[in-house]
């Protein structure tokens, strides 16, 4: 209960006050709109920066943590892409709610609750996952969906390489990924002026990014169909952080701070970010939005339960 109290309820309280000012109507859909907008394009960009460039490379990146995370992940795709393809949904359809299995909400959700239930210790394993996660991911899932689209098309190679290229070249989250390791590996001095500017920003992007979740939450509404639904949420929740927990400590014997951060961050909900992919697309969005719903309600409970089985 005390964890429940400290770690999860604060962070689940923010969204919440995002979500009342929605539904009340004193926060409207344009406010809701800039608080993500800023949050995905300015301040969790200059977070992963800061954070990145200041990491011990050598110490924090694990292989044996990065397996037994991600291939968690994407046996949550395949267990979403195979349910939709069993039930008749199209390619397309089925890539995107496949998405919803493997994109977990790491960073909005996963490295605040990590480090409010296990302190700034177990922080560097998480930001080492979250510096793979949006560029793995989304090339992933955006080679994915311009495969399945081009189906019966013949689309040539390099075309296909360059929609893959240019889609994760887009993302603002993939730069701040890549201009914080930039630093880090060539020591390059930055201005201190320069420093504080994106240090404000830093400390601004989880915040915003929380309340700004709880507007884009209360926009969803549960609908489409359920038995999808009900995969994404149980890949989410439980599949993926137990394929993480049993590789973690069955397999690779990992440290206490890197079980606690790979096994947290496998256990968040889908971000909002796999209803924005279904969305771009135009497809699955109706399972996407509700997934993302349900499976951040149902989170306060299975994080705290994933909390209380880690050491």
């Amino acid at each position: 209960m005390q964890a429940l109290t400290d770690a999860i309820l604060p962070v689940f309280v923010l969204i919440g006050f995002g979500w009342i000012a929605a539904w009340r109507g004193v926060f409207g859909e344009s406010a809701v709109d800039g608080c993500m907008k800023f949050a995905q394009t300015f301040g969790i960009p200059a977070l992963l920066f800061i954070q990145l460039s200041r990491l011990d490379l050598g110490q924090t990146f694990s292989i044996g943590l990065l397996v037994s995370f991600y291939v968690g992940a994407f046996a949550g795709f395949a267990l979403g892409f195979g349910a939709a393809r069993a039930v008749g949904r199209p390619a397309t359809d089925s890539v995107a709610i496949g998405f919803c299995c493997l994109f977990s909400n790491s960073m909005l959700l996963g490295v605040p609750i990590t480090e409010r239930a296990f302190g700034p210790e177990a922080v560097p394993g998480a930001l080492s996952i979250v510096a793979l996660h949006s560029p793995l991911l989304y090339s992933f899932g955006i080679f994915a969906m311009e495969l399945a689209k081009s189906r019966g098309q013949n689309v040539p190679g390099p075309r296909l390489a360059l929609q893959v290229v240019a889609g994760i070249l887009r993302t603002p989250i993939v730069l701040g990924v890549a201009m914080g390791l930039a630093v880090n590996v060539t020591g390059l001095p930055l201005p201190g002026p320069l420093v504080g500017g994106i240090e404000m920003l830093a400390r601004a992007a989880i915040p915003v990014a929380l309340f700004g979740l709880g507007g884009v939450l209360w926009r969803y509404r549960p609908e489409g169909d359920l038995r999808l639904i009900g995969v994404v949420v149980c890949a989410g929740l439980i599949l993926h952080p137990a394929i993480t927990y049993g590789l973690g400590h069955f397999v690779f014997d990992l440290p206490v701070n890197h079980m606690r951060a790979g096994v947290l961050l496998a256990s968040m909900a889908p971000g909002a970010n796999a209803y924005l992919y279904a969305n771009m697309y135009g497809v699955g969005r109706r399972v996407a939005a509700s997934s993302v719903l349900i499976s951040t309600a149902l989170s306060v409970l299975t994080s705290w339960a994933w909390i209380g089985l880690l050491p």
